[in-house]
C-alpha cells in the first residue's frame, strides 16, 4: 500500500513557521479546506517517531522532516497536563517557546521538544527532534485559549 502524497514531480514542500501556523494549521482548526493535501492526520502517542516517515512521506525522494496534524493528549482527563509518553519513550520540551509572528503581530509559539527511548526520568536521549506549533489567536486575530489544544508537528 502506498501511504505517500500525491505531489506533482519537482513538488519541495518546504513552509515558514509562519505558513505553517497561518495557513496550514489556522486551516485545520477551523475545517477548512486545505488546497494540496500534503499534512496527515497522525495520533502522535500510539506512534514511535522511526515509524512516521511511512505515514507522513511527502512524494518518494529521500527527506528529513515529515509533516503532520495531531491532538494534543492530556496526562489527566480534567487536568492541563500534556502527555507525551509512546510506548517506547516521550517527548521531553528543550528550551524555551519561539513566538510565531505575521505583520508583526503574534500568530503562534514552536516549542521543541528531543524525544528519549525509555521512562523518565532515565530515559536515553536520541537523536529525534520535534518542532510543536499552536496558535495564539483565532482568524481575527483575538486571543483564544481554545485554539491551543490543536497542534501540527514536524519531525527532523
Amino acid at each position: 500500500m502506498n501511504n505517500f502524497s500525491h505531489v506533482p514531480p519537482g513538488f519541495r514542500f518546504h513552509p515558514t513557521d509562519e505558513e505553517l501556523v497561518d495557513y496550514y494549521l489556522r486551516k485545520k482548526v477551523s475545517s477548512r479546506r486545505i488546497d494540496l493535501d500534503v499534512i496527515k492526520d497522525v495520533d502522535l502517542y500510539k506512534i514511535e517517531p522511526w515509524d512516521l516517515q511511512e505515514l507522513c512521506r511527502i512524494g518518494t525522494e529521500e527527506q528529513n522532516e515529515w509533516y503532520f496534524f495531531s491532538h494534543k493528549d492530556k496526562k489527566y482527563p480534567t487536568g492541563t497536563r500534556t502527555n507525551r509518553a509512546t510506548a517506547a519513550g516521550f517527548w521531553k520540551a528543550t528550551g524555551r517557546d519561539k513566538a510565531i509572528y505575521s505583520k508583526h503581530e503574534l500568530i503562534g509559539m514552536r516549542k521543541t521538544l528531543v524525544f528519549y527511548k525509555g521512562r523518565a526520568p532515565n530515559g536515553q536521549k536520541s537523536d529525534w527532534i520535534m518542532h510543536e506549533y499552536r496558535l495564539e489567536t483565532d482568524e481575527n486575530g483575538t486571543p483564544q485559549a481554545s485554539f491551543k489544544n490543536y497542534f501540527t508537528f514536524i519531525y527532523n
